[in-house]
């Protein structure tokens, strides 16, 4: 085989950057969302108005598909060509991930309601119900993505929605990419749109007359979705921001290099705007790591070898030297990535040292590749830092919860006199007289200024 040339890997050395170079490691492609906030606003305003034929036309458009208005939803009879064209052992794959994922998402589901009684007759507890309608995208720009259709659909049917649907963008034959429509039979979901990118947020958002209105939307996607799902803030709940794909490895000196810089490239293959960095502070190992990565890139196509090369040789990836184990820890968390994976004989030592990650995986065996599709635990991940505060798409972003009190009367005649004491300070009249003698002349047919 013969070697390709490819731009050099950046090694970006943390104790000789000043802070301002620093930052510039921590920027994501959907930081500056203006230009594509600009971009979609017109769609979603053709969306709203112009609903299906709207979507037919940014279909043919964007996704250059051949797609009419009244062929938005898939058909049964397109989920059954699917599976009739679709390879048998694939099936197996999907319906064994399905598996996997369908146990996990049981695992997180709560009761249905819990009470305690937390002071003599006042009890009080939390009811779980699940949103009416969800809205799941499973994207399709740099290739089809049935995994994200089971990580998306199948916690939505675990959850009990009573109304999910998936939208994912059209190929060029019009049609809904075949393995896209067995994963959604398999977790439960036959109702599946032909839409993608900001025509479909918009779709999801005011509805069309094929696509039902959703109270929130879920699922990865490019900057265009990110703002897509920014402008419509007042119409759909977004819900967990997943956008491109990030990841640190972070390998100690026990680790294999070879293994890490195989697993490095995992997440830099989705994408030009992607993010990949290898922390370390061992100069043979990222050496070692910086020379084998060509090699494997000459094992992939020549896109997704370019599109790894174009983060890898930049400050959206490559390796990062730094002084020892507690600097690695320190980038990782103000880095909080989407992807963080531990290369160590002992990674159980590093957990407890990683605050901001949304997904940490342990140990050389661990490739991000098996979790993506089917560890179990979602691959729908918080981005762009934001780690830092939310977590992994799971049955929780498909279910809200109640709170639910109940006092009986000793309950009451304890907390009143409290109450009672804060309304009054607070200078609230009707919470004051509410927990007042009022109450008891309520009870008794007495009203004030009154007589019975």
């Amino acid at each position: 085989m013969t070697s390709r040339q490819y731009p050099p890997i950046a090694l970006h050395e943390l104790t000789r950057m000043a802070p301002e170079q620093r930052s510039t490691l921590l920027e994501r492609t959907e930081e500056n969302l203006e230009p594509f906030i600009e971009g979609v606003r017109p769609i979603i305003n053709s969306v709203k108005s112009d609903g299906d034929e709207a979507l037919a036309h940014f279909g043919r458009k964007f996704d250059q598909a051949a797609l009419e208005s009244n062929a938005i939803a898939a058909t049964p009879a397109d989920f059954d060509h699917a599976f009739d064209t679709l390879d048998k052992d694939f099936i197996d794959v999907l319906e064994y991930a399905a598996d996997n994922i369908r146990r996990f998402q049981q695992e997180q589901m709560p009761g249905d309601m819990w009470m305690k009684e937390i002071r003599p007759g006042v009890l009080v507890g939390e009811r779980f119900t699940p949103i009416d309608s969800v809205a799941c995208y499973s994207p399709r720009g740099k290739g089809s993505f049935p995994s994200v259709t089971l990580m998306t659909a199948i916690p939505a049917v675990v959850a009990g929605v009573p109304s999910a649907c998936i939208l994912t963008p059209p190929g060029a034959d019009g049609k809904v990419d075949p393995a896209t429509l067995v994963a959604a039979r398999i977790a439960g979901i036959e109702q599946v749109y032909k839409a993608g990118g900001a025509q479909a947020v918009a779709a999801a958002a005011y509805g069309t007359n094929t696509v039902p209105k959703c109270h929130k939307i879920l699922g990865p996607g490019s900057p265009w979705i990110t703002a897509a799902k920014r402008l419509l803030a007042g119409e759909i709940d977004s819900g967990v921001p997943a956008g491109p794909s990030e990841t640190i490895v972070m390998a100690d000196p026990s680790a294999n290099p070879l293994i890490a810089a195989l697993d490095l490239i995992i997440e830099s293959e989705h994408g030009s705007d992607s993010s990949a960095f290898l922390v370390t502070w061992d100069k043979e190992l990222a050496s070692q790591a910086i020379a084998a990565i060509p090699a494997y890139w000459d094992t992939m196509s020549e896109k997704l070898a370019g599109y790894s090369a174009d983060v890898l040789s930049g400050n959206s990836g490559g390796v990062v030297l730094v002084e020892d184990a507690a600097a690695a820890y320190d980038f990782i968390n103000e880095y909080a990535p989407e992807h963080c994976q531990i290369l160590s004989k002992n990674p159980f030592e590093h957990l407890a040292h990683i605050r901001n990650a949304s997904e940490v995986l342990l140990g050389e065996h661990a490739a991000g590749s098996i979790a993506n599709y089917m560890m179990g635990p979602n691959c729908v991940l918080p981005t762009a830092a934001a780690a830092r505060t939310w977590s992994p798409l799971g049955v929780h972003d498909f279910l809200k919860s109640s709170s639910v009190g109940h006092l009986t009367k000793s309950g009451y005649d304890e907390l009143a006199p409290k109450v009672h004491a804060f309304a009054t300070y607070e200078g609230f009249d009707a919470h004051a007289n509410s927990v007042s003698a009022l109450r008891e002349d309520a009870f008794n047919g007495k009203v004030p200024g009154k007589s019975v």
